[in-house]
């Protein structure tokens, strides 16, 4: 599911769900201390939205080199949560493991892509490199050899993957023993030798909790992650007491770091490598690292769920429980890391709001709700109200022309447009220049301000030896720059002329069977036929298998959709009967998920012995590797978003390969190939140590763990089936990491987690729950236009929030809206009285740019007017009506037009246009492709 896309429509739908997190700073994280945030008892971290950050992180000039500095980096990220969720019983960190073959082919096409961009940004950074030299611009040296040049090894089976899973046993251990704010907490730490994908073996605890005796119904959870996914996920549980903790994407705060900065913090052993490449590494030092801090958010899952009471329930005694589930359920058709969407549901064409406007419209002919998730688990029973999905999806089908339509006309005019002005030097779109760049990418990609200055006063000659260095900074900051620009335009389809992509042609005449034709080769009606029923059957088996996988766990290891395209919505009219069947099968070991998602490119990541499988031209699977391979751009802007095609693994042919291998392995390598269980980490003065003490005493174990684990129960808040490990962890094992010392005596221990087979799932709140106080009324709620009704290209509430203001309850009756040159302040006829005045502005807005000319959503209802030209301006007859001989024009054109009475006049182009409107305002159209709509809002101060 696209993560930018989804958590931006749910803030603007529900802007209530989310409320800034609040960081008290490093001494604040103790059991006295009140939590601003609120209280919560389980902190769960999705550790690759942490992994990932830090291995690659925003900022490219000063990236990590060696693994321990990504290590340091994750240690940071995790206090720096801990300090904001403050968690009194248990810290959950899940490393994704093996994942089951759905997810392996998205895996897969994901790292092939990013080892091709990968090497196209080699090539440009290289050739960049050269001219820079010619032209005497002096750049900071590249690194000969960096440990984490390859972000693919972030995959179960790598060495990376082995030595993190021993510095975060380290780190824990060290913080139990040092940091007062964990002595009291649990720890359960599920590395990447556990098999599973970290947030679902989250989900999987949690569900165990839930049904074991003890259990405390008004636990408070918190769960970190940039997955989507994780805010259905959290939906599923029907925990009550649930937040996400995300970073705000939109907003980021960072901090200056100068090169002075560094040296005047640098010892004379430091100074003596400043002008090696040690320094250019890291200038942020261990005691002296200044963190990017980034803003974070937790979005409340209590709120969102009374936001879909309010604005899905369909009539006054539908089970809200039954809601959230067929919610979770047909957000599946949006897509996510298993399944394609349907062609005619994205996201940022307001997809979801289709889907719930479809679902309350037909809720009552469907005869029951989507699913039943009490009968997820039992055997030959349906959970898919079958004709209840056909009816949905058919109501879907009846818009799915207009969307294609829409999109299309879209497609065509933004290309009419490009064409119009690619000989221009002022296309605002494309045109991107250094200035704004930064702006453009976010700030996110720039830790460092623009002009860094070096000011070191110690010595002349460390002050010449910075201004050479200052100068070799600065142009490697501009070398970066004009990298990112190459790389952005490379992926722009239009910008490089590729204009003409789009053979489908989906909303002209014959779509679908130039569909079926160019993707699948069908050459009749009766080939479209029988392949778009695969299709649908296919898709309906992996509706079944994603729902048993977010609501009870996986349900085969196997299985996966095995075609690159969804159905559309209209292929879905002969479904009648689903019969669905999965076997669980067994994950894969690790160096078999890494030969069935990694590219060549990325080998070396393999163990030696299983090289050659992937790279001899007589390896039996070698065909499952190309060197290059097709990516599908048929209809699309950017690369980005094509289809990598690349050939599907065949289970059988590639275990069979690997499995001769076997006996070649080292010991290592061995052991990075194993199956291991979670681990459960505490003080020696936790009352869990005794029950377990008290369990295993008077058996007899010859061997270091308990062969039979059992219940321990209810330690913490927390239920388990554990074996107790009698070995102490040896701190002198791993080199130091950490900038804190090492515990001289370990009290720490830890011990085995057995989480038992999947649990039945509890579709509703667990008896004895405190429901909180609702808060979310019908005023909240906001009816919106879907998109396929709205001439622009985006309805005015759907637009990204750039500014809101809050307007008291006597403000009336709509927001203002201002533009400039490419940029669109949209006006919203459909606001209320006391609600929000939002500012819009982007790119690619119906009504921006320069001269285009739109007349504006009337309270009458009268239809919008968009007309186009350098020159030309409309203008609208409102209750002024007879004040046409006061109007005022300056301008080089006087093409005029009559509305209906009550329009609001929107004019803008080359010149001015200035109506008085009684003595409500003012209205101005001004400069290229300047405008402002008259409003009667209250402004805000200027300052």
């Amino acid at each position: 599911m696209g993560v930018p896309s989804f958590y931006r429509w749910l803030v603007e739908r529900y802007p209530k769900t989310v409320v800034d997190a609040k960081d008290g700073g490093e001494d604040c994280a103790t059991d006295d201390d009140r939590n601003p945030n609120g209280e919560f008892d389980n902190l769960y971290l999705d550790m690759n939205g942490i992994i990932h950050p830090c291995f690659h992180p925003d900022d490219e000039l000063f990236a990590p080199c060696t693994f321990d500095e990504v290590f340091s980096a994750i240690f940071e990220y995790i206090d720096h949560l801990f300090r904001i969720v403050r968690p009194r019983k248990l810290l959950y960190l899940a490393v994704d493991g093996v994942a089951p073959r759905a997810k392996m082919n998205q895996q897969r096409a994901r790292r092939y892509r990013t080892a091709k961009d990968a090497a196209t940004a080699e090539q440009e950074e290289y050739r960049l490199r050269r001219q820079f030299e010619n032209e005497g611009k002096e750049l900071l040296p590249k690194s000969e050899y960096s440990e984490v040049s390859d972000s693919n090894v972030i995959t179960p089976g790598t060495i990376f993957m082995q030595k993190l899973s021993k510095a975060l046993e380290k780190y824990i251990h060290l913080k139990l023993n040092n940091d007062p704010s964990w002595k009291s907490i649990s720890v359960i730490l599920s590395d990447a030798n556990v098999p599973g994908e970290g947030e679902h073996k989250i989900m999987s605890f949690i569900r165990l909790q839930r049904r074991l005796p003890g259990y405390n119904p008004n636990t408070r959870h918190c769960l970190y992650g940039l997955d989507a996914d994780l805010i259905m996920l959290a939906l599923s549980t029907h925990e009550i007491h649930f937040c996400v903790l995300r970073e705000e994407v939109l907003k980021q705060d960072h901090h200056e770091v100068s090169l002075s900065t560094f040296v005047a913090n640098s010892s004379q052993k430091d100074l003596e490598v400043f002008k090696s490449r040690q320094w250019f590494k890291r200038i942020e030092t261990a005691g002296n690292r200044r963190v990017n801090k980034k803003p974070y958010q937790l979005l409340n899952i209590w709120i969102l769920r009374e936001y879909l009471e309010l604005d899905m329930k369909p009539r006054y005694d539908a089970d809200i429980e039954r809601i959230v589930d067929d919610f979770i359920f047909i957000c599946f058709f949006t897509g996510n890391d298993f399944l394609p969407h349907l062609p005619s549901i994205e996201i940022n064409e307001s997809g979801i709001d289709l889907l719930i406007a479809v679902y309350k419209k037909v809720f009552n002919s469907m005869g029951d709700y989507l699913i039943n998730a009490s009968n997820i688990n039992k055997k030959n029973t349906a959970y898919i109200n079958v004709k209840g999905l056909r009816i949905f999806i058919m109501e879907v089908a009846s818009y799915e022309n207009n969307i294609f339509v829409k999109r299309y006309t879209l497609r065509q005019k933004k290309l009419q447009r490009l064409l119009q002005e690619r000989d221009k030097d002022e296309n605002d779109e494309f045109n991107v220049t250094q200035e704004n760049f930064n702006c453009r990418i976010g700030a996110s990609e720039h830790i460092l301000d623009s002009s860094i200055k070096c000011n070191i006063s110690s010595s002349a000659a460390m002050e010449a030896s910075c201004t050479v260095e200052s100068d070799a900074l600065e142009n490697t900051k501009e070398l970066k720059r004009k990298l990112k620009m190459f790389l952005r335009d490379k992926a722009d389809l239009f910008k490089n002329e590729v204009l003409e992509n789009d053979k489908v042609r989906l909303g002209c005449p014959g779509w679908k069977t130039r569909f079926y034709k160019e993707k699948f080769y069908a050459e009749n009606a009766k080939e479209i036929e029988a392949i778009s029923k695969d299709l649908v059957k296919k898709y309906i088996e992996g509706l079944c298998w994603v729902l048993q996988y977010y609501f009870t766990g996986i349900c085969s290891w196997s299985w996966y959709y095995p075609f690159y395209y969804a159905p559309f919505a209209s292929d879905f009219k002969d479904i009648c009967r689903v019969e669905v069947s999965f076997a669980i099968g067994r994950p894969f070991k690790p160096f078999d998920q890494l030969m069935a998602v990694l590219p060549p490119r990325s080998s070396h990541a393999l163990p030696k012995a299983f090289m050659s499988l992937m790279n001899d031209d007589n390896s039996p699977i070698v065909n499952f590797y190309p060197k290059d391979f097709e990516v599908d751009n048929d209809g699309k802007r950017f690369t980005w978003q094509g289809v990598c095609k690349l050939p599907f693994i065949e289970e059988e042919s590639l275990l069979g390969a690997t499995k001769v291998l076997l006996k070649e392995l080292k010991p290592e390598e061995m052991e990075r190939n194993c199956v291991s269980s979670d681990k459960v980490f505490f003080m020696d003065s936790n009352s869990l140590l005794t029950k377990l003490s008290l369990q295993h005493q008077g058996s007899d174990n010859s061997s270091k763990e308990t062969q039979n684990p059992k219940a321990v129960g209810p330690s913490l808040g927390m239920n388990r089936f554990s074996s107790l490990c009698e070995d102490t962890f040896s701190l002198s094992n791993f080199d130091s990491v950490l900038s804190m010392n090492d515990t001289l005596s370990n009290r720490s221990r830890w011990e085995t987690f057995i989480n038992q087979k999947p649990q039945t799932h509890i579709p509703r709140p667990n008896n004895g729950v405190q429901i909180p106080e609702k808060t979310i009324t019908k005023d909240d709620i906001v009816e919106r236009m879907l998109w396929h009704e709205y001439p622009g290209h985006f309805p005015p509430q759907t637009l990204q929030q750039r500014d809101v203001q809050t307007l008291p309850a006597s403000a009336n009756y709509t927001s203002q809206g201002s533009m400039g040159r490419g940029k669109l302040v949209l006006d919203s006829s459909l606001a209320r009285p006391g609600k929000e005045m939002w500012k819009f502005a982007g790119e690619g807005w119906d009504g921006s740019g320069r001269g285009k000319l739109l007349v504006d959503r009337t309270f009458a209802g009268s239809s919008n007017l968009n007309t186009y030209g350098r020159e030309e301006h409309s203008a609208a007859a409102p209750v002024y009506q007879q004040m046409d001989n006061r109007l005022m024009m300056a301008d080089r054109s006087e093409n005029w037009r009559q509305r209906s009475p009550a329009a609001m006049v929107s004019a803008y182009g080359r010149g001015r246009l200035r109506p008085p409107l009684n003595n409500h305002g003012s209205q101005a159209g001004r400069g290229r492709g300047g405008y402002q709509d008259f409003m009667w809002v209250q402004r805000k101060p200027e300052h």
